[in-house]
């Protein structure tokens, strides 16, 4: 099982490398965090190495995906005492030119709800697959458009009552485009057909928790030839079967509640974390069947978890910030304490790693550099004025992605 495991995360890490020159979902080309770049900047502000900035029209936290020269957002108009009307926006990747602004979800469709000072209408990240681009928008819809910018699908029929917004993003698999649904009450995990938007299969989140909403994007795994949607919620981490989304195994844990960060994998161990109040980390061998809560769990620690941002996974070990700001290292089989630091300000965005170095983005607009290793090393500290910064980074032709509440960066070596 190691051998056919760590093939599969090898294969992962390749397929990274080969489509490097694009950012297509949410932590990349293998939804975790990793980038073949060689000439990333270790160094910005407002003005240094800064190729273009954009305003971006309305308000939303979704991290930019970026395909084929073209650079895909999502963004929420607000009218007075209207639902948000919101919107998919394509950019020219090397000039920051807005190509097209285009409405997929009415304010008439979509009722006032209240959202946390933290989220926004529109937080989950843009998908691309060659030239469909897939904008979710939790209860309030999900769509597909062409490249021109044309509505192809929309299927906002499985809504729910939302908790402080919306968030997770979707993945393909196959067929499918699969997303989790964790409101106030009755979570589930829904499969869309990608080409027509039709319900393909709906689960229910079985767990025994009193607050049931979370916000986190599945990752598709294979152990031993068997693939396998990962999507952690609300007291409990599942194991789906893409075909009809029946369960192969679960593990539970006590009082974690709306869970954000999305899994890694790799050394033959999936991990996850648990959410609120205290979130734990968990290393589990997913190569299980039914309830494995008291047997798959190889390791688990709470100092360093993040509430917020993923985790990242370099080789033999792994990364994290917490909301806090105490980045860590462990021995990802183990979870040996490698080193455990304080790095300025608080998180929500998930790091990035490339070329041996790490970057963390903190919520007010400082992006920390780290080196790769067993040993703590700040490389640098870059800050953009105080410009509120929620989304996590985008990498695409050797430049960092940015997104603040105002505007989006391109951040580049000048040549």
């Amino acid at each position: 099982m190691k051998c056919k495991f760590a093939f599969c995360a090898f294969a992962i890490l390749l397929a990274a490398q080969a489509k490097a020159e694009d950012w297509p979902e949410f932590r990349g080309p293998t939804g975790q965090g990793l980038s073949a770049s060689k000439n990333l900047p270790t160094e910005w502000s407002a003005t240094k190495n800064v190729r273009w900035k954009q305003a971006i029209p309305g308000a939303g936290w979704a991290s930019p995906a970026v395909s084929k020269g073209q650079i895909f957002l999502t963004t929420s108009v607000l009218g007075n005492d209207a639902g948000p009307s919101l919107h998919a926006l394509c950019l020219e990747a090397t000039t920051g030119k807005i190509l097209w602004d285009k409405e997929v979800f009415s304010s008439a469709e979509n009722k006032p709800a209240s959202i946390h000072s933290k989220n926004s209408q529109a937080s989950p990240t843009p998908l691309i697959e060659n030239d469909k681009i897939y904008v979710h928008f939790g209860h309030h819809g999900t769509a597909c458009l062409n490249r021109a910018g044309e509505i192809l699908w929309r299927n906002n029929s499985l809504g729910y009552e939302p908790v402080h917004g919306n968030g997770g993003s979707p993945i393909i698999v196959d067929d499918k485009l699969v997303y989790s649904a964790d409101g106030a009450s009755d979570p589930f995990i829904a499969a869309l057909d990608k080409t027509t938007g039709k319900i393909i299969w709906k689960v229910a989140r079985q767990a025994d928790v009193n607050q049931k909403f979370s916000f986190c994007t599945p990752l598709l795994i294979n152990v031993n030839g068997q693939p396998q949607i990962i999507s952690p919620g609300s007291g409990v981490v599942l194991s789906l079967d893409p075909k009809e989304g029946r369960e192969i195994w679960r593990v539970r844990y006590k009082g974690g509640y709306s869970v954000v960060p999305r899994p890694v994998v790799g050394q033959g161990l999936l991990f996850i974390c648990t959410g609120f109040n205290r979130a734990d980390l968990l290393a589990i061998r997913p190569d299980g069947q039914g309830d494995v809560t008291e047997t798959h769990i190889a390791w688990r620690t709470t100092k360093g978890a993040p509430l917020t941002p993923s985790l990242l996974l370099i080789g033999e070990e792994l990364y994290a910030v917490a909301d806090s700001g105490l980045a860590s290292c462990w021995d990802a089989r183990t979870g040996t304490v490698h080193w455990q630091e304080k790095v300025d300000g608080n998180y929500s965005a998930s790091p990035i790693a490339a070329e041996g170095k790490i970057y963390l983005q903190n919520e007010t607009g400082t992006g920390t550099v780290l080196a790769v290793g067993k040993e703590f090393k700040k490389l640098a500290t870059n800050s953009f004025d105080e410009e509120r910064t929620l989304a996590s980074y985008a990498v695409a032709d050797d430049a960092l992605f940015i997104r603040t509440d105002k505007n989006l960066y391109c951040i580049a070596e000048k040549k």
